[in-house]
């Protein structure tokens, strides 16, 4: 049985294996199964390495990692040869290689490649360009980190193996074929080489440029991050069972075989040179835009082959990955018998970050865990965008309480709406046809991140018209929870799930689920005092308490009773009575909503009469504040 040495540093052995006892058509799932069954056992995950805080300098080539990914930008498939004969020089003897799983045809010095055999079969994968995820916040980056029992050093150790030959065998040495042929018209290989680290102990032949100093780089690219300022790995993932569970803006854990080989990224910028790119056949080129987008440098952008891919549904490092296993099951019982406790401490903390209205705590507790559960016509059902107006004319208060709402999220974002921000940045993610590539925006986002939207720093001024369609498109985010993709011609529809939460002094320019007017018992003082008491007092096991409980419940399943139901149309029917003005359809969506996220908030799964009744005492403090207040700030 390989050990895990063997599977972990050289995983491409283990496939190859795998090939000559399973054949090619059932590879994919078996090598699957095989590192399924390897990765399975109790934190067998955590010895993988991983490209979100490893170095890349500091990862074997060849070896198994993983990375834990928002999907940015699907890329056209991309056709290989992943089946290809090998002859024995010295033997005269025939094998089958696969080429899965990398991107560069290797055989043995005494070994060639037979490009011409019939048996050579070209299939096709999928290429997703992955990003680390859009807004995760440091605890959670610390987290994965101080779990993780991956060892990895420097590999320097592994160092370019050459056979020494003189310049004329040099010349008359046959390049072999790069696997790797990522056009849309399929063709076959092509004369490209590395001069990347080869594995201890291996003298691989493998293909090269005869002048690749000759050949220049190709441009560094924009590595397309959502979020300005965002830093980190970037990375194509290969992806070779069906991808049709994957789709943009998805959170996904990809495991699999990391390819820095530098000679990816080497392509001819002119015509005429020796050196022929995997993007050339014929008179069919990419440009050189479309080349620095889809085959940047692997130092800056590696390949990962991937073998196993986890969608995750929430990314708290203190949580299993499933809770819905035995073991996560039986771990959250405790966390679900403190669930009253938890929250109770929760909405003290926030009523004090609000300045002492606890009517404001309650809102933002249920703005935390609100999620779009489902889809109706137009209708987003369970989004809860919230405002809170009235924020102190300082303006440091914004960022203060987006500070504390960061230690408790796994993912957020703090966007001041200034003229310039406005005016200057993308939101929308476009399509850019040179380079054939989705240029990312400001709301391309994974599902249930915080979006912090500050409008106290609004100043006179005249918005251009870029930022005329960017207020439009946060305010229909807001309101519908959808995104237009740009794509010149045309706008397409993508569907988000963003919990919105706009702080304003008066009322919000843009439209929102709820509005709540914060109404301190008395005048703000020394806020950078208070909030440093309450950071402090975030520590231990009942910070983590507090953001596994705001992880667990935003996930829950939630149901109404029909007895229920008709307990609320009887009282729909009673308050429409009672002032019509007061109570519309609109108003039950939004009462209903609360409800929902109440239950919930409580570690309740279905609606009870006690829930009911405080959502709906809840909704009357909410609407006499904002009804009190002055007409050109009210709203309900």
């Amino acid at each position: 049985m390989p050990s895990v040495e063997d599977w972990l540093h050289n995983p491409l052995g283990i496939i190859q294996g795998i090939f000559d006892q399973h054949g090619d058509p059932e590879l994919p799932q078996k090598v699957g199964e095989y590192f399924q069954n390897r990765l399975g056992g109790k934190d067998a995950l955590a010895w993988v390495p991983s490209l979100n805080d490893t170095p890349l300098h500091h990862l074997k080539p060849n070896s198994l990692v993983k990375f834990r990914c928002m999907v940015q930008d699907m890329f056209d498939p991309e056709f290989y040869l992943g089946v290809y004969e090998v002859t024995d020089t010295k033997l005269g003897t025939k094998s089958m290689r696969s080429g899965r799983y990398k991107d560069i045809a290797e055989c043995l010095p005494h070994q060639e490649i037979n490009l011409d055999s019939p048996q050579n079969v070209t299939l096709d994968r999928q290429t997703l360009y992955c990003i680390p995820v859009p807004g995760e916040n440091p605890w959670v980056k610390q987290g994965f980190t101080s779990s993780s029992q991956a060892r990895v050093l420097p590999s320097t150790s592994y160092q370019p193996v050459r056979n020494k030959r003189g310049l004329e065998e040099e010349e008359d040495q046959t390049p072999l074929p790069d696997i790797s042929a990522p056009t849309s018209e399929g063709q076959n290989c092509s004369n490209e080489v590395s001069n990347a680290p080869e594995p201890e102990n291996a003298e691989a032949k493998r293909t090269r440029t005869e002048d690749e100093a000759g050949a220049l780089p190709s441009p560094i690219p924009d590595l397309n991050f959502p979020l300005p300022g965002e830093t980190g790995p970037a990375c194509l993932v290969k992806v070779y069972q069906s991808s049709d569970s994957l789709k943009l803006n998805d959170v996904v854990e990809f495991v699999g075989v990391l390819s820095i080989d530098p000679a990816l990224a080497t392509f001819n910028t002119t015509t005429g040179e020796t050196g022929t790119s995997a993007y050339e056949d014929g008179g069919d080129m990419m440009d050189i835009e479309e080349q620095a987008a889809h085959s940047p440098p692997p130092s800056l952008v590696p390949r990962l082959h991937a073998i196993l891919a986890y969608n995750l549904v929430h990314i708290n490092p203190g949580l299993p990955v499933n809770l819905t296993t035995p073991t996560a099951l039986s771990g959250l019982s405790t966390l679900t018998s403190e669930v009253a406790q938890i929250r109770q401490q929760l909405c003290s903390l926030l009523t004090e970050a609000l300045l002492g209205d606890s009517l404001a705590a309650e809102y933002l507790l249920l703005h935390l865990i609100s999620s779009v559960y489902g889809r109706r016509d137009v209708v987003a059902l369970g989004k809860f965008s919230l405002n809170i107006s009235g924020c102190p004319s300082e303006t440091s208060y914004p960022q203060l309480l987006y500070r504390l709402l960061q230690d408790l999220t796994t993912k957020s974002h703090f966007l001041p709406l200034t003229l310039a921000n406005m005016n200057s940045l993308r939101i929308t993610p476009k399509k850019d046809y040179t380079a054939n590539r989705l240029l990312s925006g400001v709301l391309q986002l994974s599902e249930r991140t915080l979006l912090v939207l500050d409008e106290t720093q609004l100043e006179p001024g005249q918005l251009q018209t870029t930022g005329v369609l960017n207020v439009q498109a946060l305010g229909t985010a807001v309101q519908w929870q959808k995104v237009d993709y740009d794509f010149d011609f045309h706008k397409t529809e993508f569907p988000c799930n963003l919990r919105m939460l706009l702080l304003s002094e008066g009322r919000s320019l843009i439209q929102t689920d709820c509005q709540v007017p914060l109404q301190p018992p008395s005048p703000p003082q020394q806020l950078e005092r208070t909030f440093h008491r309450i950071q402090t007092s975030l520590t231990g096991d009942y910070l983590t308490k507090v953001r596994s409980y705001l992880t667990v419940t935003e996930l829950m399943e939630y149901t109404l009773p029909e007895g229920m139901q008709k307990v609320i149309e009887e009282d729909f029917v009673q308050m429409r009575s009672a002032n019509p003005k007061n109570m519309t359809a609109e108003d039950l969506h939004s009462l209903l909503v609360v409800a929902r996220l109440l239950a919930l908030s409580i570690g309740q799964t279905t609606l009870s009469h006690e829930v009911w009744d405080r959502a709906k005492q809840l909704e009357t403090e909410r609407k006499a504040r904002v009804k009190a207040q002055p007409q050109t700030q009210a709203r309900s």
